[in-house]
Order: structure tokens, then sequence, then C-alpha cells
């Protein structure tokens, strides 16, 4: 079937043999079982990471409600499974994890990355060291204790894009994780082009309405395994009703998506003719997000605007406004958003659904007075 189509009926396909039609959340943190002695021989299995489509035990463990979403989400990107985290960056620290405790603690990235991304990936918190590659470089970055390769495509905040594909033949062996946020499954399938793993900051489109936060990875069973198995010792496991709000967002992604990147394309046409803005960044592929480097103090754009809301985050219905020097990557260090393409002038536009001659008009006044 159709992404459309699927992306209102994945994880929802038993719903009707219930009898039920909204999906059902399951807020339990614990199962009762009257046979311990089945419990605790289940309780070894999950403990691998295997799931093995029983009953659940224990919240931190397994959530049916959580499950429904895993299962939809990744099905949407074309992949075997999903493994469900508190945020996006706890679904990126159970990687990094996953590639230490496999004895190959070596990440070669990409820049630009979302900034929290780029200061754990570069800070050695989770025992990772990294070294940092363009496209072009990668193969030769790659050594035998090399466990992950990571970019984003397009790039937080330049929307800078690679080719994935050739990426993934760059990287042999080792898995390629690309974030996958920006696009969503609706404009790309990193799995389709080689990536082994995708990565969703759910918080953002997925969710759609800036009212959740989660994180998800759809990979392959046998990774989904490993990632299981640390998030049953870690404790990252996504909250029900999250699961919940995820999985009804996931119905209208389509919708919302090809919406807003309409919107979205025709800001940055337009930004393009400002006298205001010096450069306009807008992804080949679409999407909603559009950043400019302006000519005037990018704060006081922020400070001027009334449709567009000055907040950090990304893919709410609404419209926000944010300059990355300041607040998502004001924790890397100046010289390395420099080289990063991150200028003190960017600002990062997230476009909603709003009538776009009002986020024009908005937008253009703020310019004008900044």
């Amino acid at each position: 079937m159709a992404l459309d189509t699927r992306a209102i009926h994945a994880g929802r396909d038993d719903l009707v043999d219930l009898g039920v039609h909204a999906i059902p959340l399951d807020l339990s943190t614990t199962y009762p079982a009257r046979d311990s002695s089945a419990e605790a021989a289940r309780l070894d299995v999950l403990a691998t990471g295997e799931m093995d489509g029983g009953l659940p035990i224990y919240g931190r463990v397994s959530n049916p409600t959580v499950a429904r979403f895993e299962t939809a989400l990744a099905e949407l990107e074309g992949c075997e499974a999903g493994v469900a985290f508190a945020s996006g960056m706890a679904a990126l620290s159970a990687c990094l994890l996953a590639a230490v405790v496999q004895g190959k603690p070596h990440v070669v990235a990409v820049r630009p990355l979302y900034g929290t991304t780029d200061h754990l990936v570069a800070s050695g918190l989770l025992g990772t060291f990294v070294t940092w590659a363009s496209p072009d470089t990668v193969a030769q970055s790659i050594r035998p204790d090399t466990g992950l390769v990571i970019v984003e495509s397009p790039a937080n905040p330049t929307l800078t894009e690679v080719d994935i594909a050739r990426l993934a033949e760059a990287a042999g062996d080792v898995p390629l994780l690309v974030d996958n946020t920006f696009a969503t499954p609706v404009l790309q399938r990193p799995a389709e082009h080689g990536a082994k793993i995708v990565l969703h900051s759910a918080t953002k489109f997925l969710g759609g309405h800036g009212d959740v936060m989660g994180g998800i990875i759809a990979c392959d069973e046998e990774y989904a395994r490993v990632l299981r198995q640390l998030r049953f010792v870690t404790g990252g496991i996504l909250h029900p009703m999250a699961g919940y709000l995820l999985l009804r967002g996931l119905s209208t992604l389509p919708v919302r998506i090809r919406a807003a990147s309409a919107n979205a394309a025709e800001l940055a046409q337009r930004l393009k003719d400002h006298p205001k803005v010096e450069r306009v960044h807008y992804p080949k592929l679409g999407g909603a997000l559009v950043s400019i480097e302006v000519a005037g103090d990018p704060l006081a754009v922020i400070s001027a605007v009334r449709v567009f809301t000055p907040a950090v985050s990304l893919g709410s219905v609404d419209s926000l406004i944010q300059h990355p020097g300041s607040l998502t990557h004001r924790i890397m260090e100046p010289d390395d958003r420099k080289d990063a393409g991150i200028s003190e002038q960017l600002l990062r536009l997230s476009v909603g659904l709003e009538d776009v001659e009002d986020l024009w008009q908005d937008i253009d006044q703020a310019l004008q007075k900044a």
C-alpha cells in the first residue's frame, strides 16, 4: 500500500479484531502473572533484547502502546524493527553505547550535526572518540575499531544534503546511522539507500504538535536486539502516553509534511530576493525547514516576529524561528560551528501550516525592522 495509507493503518492492523477504533493506551508499569517460573524464563529472554511475543512483564522492558509505534515507524522506514526511547538523544546514546560495548568505540561523523549530537560524539562522555570527515573522506577515516558512521541529511541547521547510497558504500561493513528527522520517511527513506540505522527525534515531525518528546531507531532485528538490551538496563524507554501521541501523529504525517513543505518552498523562493537576506539554504528534496543568513542583527529578527514562534525545536504545526549559534548549537565551540558552516548570521525557520501570506508578511516585517 501507499505510504499515505500505511501511515494511517500501520500499528493498528489488529484493531478491528479487537473491536476497538482508537489506539489502546496501556499505562501499566507492571503486569501480573501467577506463574513466576515462566516469568523468570521469559525475563531471561527479554534481557537479551529478544521479543518473545508474550504479555509484558514490566514497563521498563516493553509496553504494548509503545510497541505499536515502533512497528509503525519501522514499516514506514522500510526496516524490520523499531526501538523507541524517551528522546532523540537517548536513542543516539544507545547507538553510541552499542558501539562501545561491541569493542568499536571509534566514530566517523560528518558535520554539521545537531549541536548536542556533535557535543556528545566529541566529548567522549560515553566512551567514544571521533574522526570528523567530509563525505569524500569517510572511507579513509574508517579504522578496525570504527563502530559507527554518523550523518544528518538534510543537516541541522545548514540543510546540507549528502548522497546516502554513496556514503553507505564508503562505510562498508561499518553501520551507517542517518538522522532522518528533517526529511521523515515521507521525503526520504535512508534504509533503501544502504543505511543500517535510521534515527528520528520523534519530538519533531513525527509528533507534529509540539507536545510530545521521544526518539526512535529503525533498523534490522539483529541491531534492535542490541538496543533493547541496552534499554532494558538503562531505562530509556518511551512513555506509553508519548507512544500513543506519536502513533496518532504518524497518521497525519504525510499531509503535514507536504503542506508545510509547500509553504517552506514558497518562502525560500521569496527570501532569495529579499534585500536583508544574504543567503538562503533549502534542500533539493524539499521539506519544511529553511535557513537564512541575514544582513542585519539575527537576534533582532527573532524579537520582531509575531506569527513565527521564537523557540527551539521544529516540526510543529506552527512555525518556529531560532538562532542556532545561541541555542541549538551553542554547546559547540565557536570554531567548530564555523567549520560546520554555521555562521552567526544564520537563522533556522521551521515552517508550519499557517497561511503562507501571513508567514511571509511576518518574516518580511521582522527582517525590515532588523
